[in-house]
């Protein structure tokens, strides 16, 4: 599972982004030092892209952890059906892997991930899982421990009908 964090790392997110097709990605963070990531919420690949979009919100990492109060983007500015413009991203993304300068800055997720984003138990039904799904008309949903750490994600493609009967007999059928 590819996750991201509350504070992320310009370069690391661009990377991420040129290296998978994801469509969303569960945003963890550590609520103290010793403690696990626990699930936070999720956020959309398109409005990472729009965020990345705006440099005037990346920061640099300070020692405490905290960010300024800088204002964040409204919601219209990121909530998009499509890219505008996808090569415009495609140099960005390249830049931001490339130039050093992006290894020291930071992106605060917080005001930006959907923290009300379903999640169901390692063990939840698969039965109930597809009725979410279809119900509320998901693209993926986080499974997450007892611990509420993240452990996957299902997609739409793991649910339909038959790559799920092959992957179910392969697991009833005794090695």
């Amino acid at each position: 599972v590819r996750v991201l964090h509350l504070k992320e790392n310009i370069a690391s997110l661009a990377r991420l982004l040129a290296s998978t097709r994801h469509g969303g990605f569960p945003v963890v963070c550590r609520p103290k030092p010793d403690h696990a990531e626990v699930f936070q919420g999720t956020i959309k690949r398109l409005e990472l892209c729009m965020l990345l979009e705006n440099e005037h919100i990346f920061e640099p990492e300070t020692n405490d952890g905290t960010f300024s109060a800088s204002q964040p983007l409204s919601y219209e500015k990121i909530t998009v059906e499509k890219l505008p413009n996808l090569s415009r991203l495609t140099m960005l993304l390249n830049r931001y892997t490339t130039d050093p300068q992006y290894q020291q800055l930071f992106i605060n997720l917080e005001p930006y991930i959907n923290k009300s984003a379903m999640s169901v138990q390692a063990h939840f039904s698969l039965q109930r899982t597809y009725v979410i799904f279809r119900t509320l008309g998901l693209r993926h949903l986080t499974v997450v421990d007892q611990q509420n750490r993240v452990v996957g994600v299902i997609t739409r493609k793991d649910l339909m009908p038959f790559p799920l009967e092959e992957r179910l007999r392969l697991q009833l059928v005794p090695q």
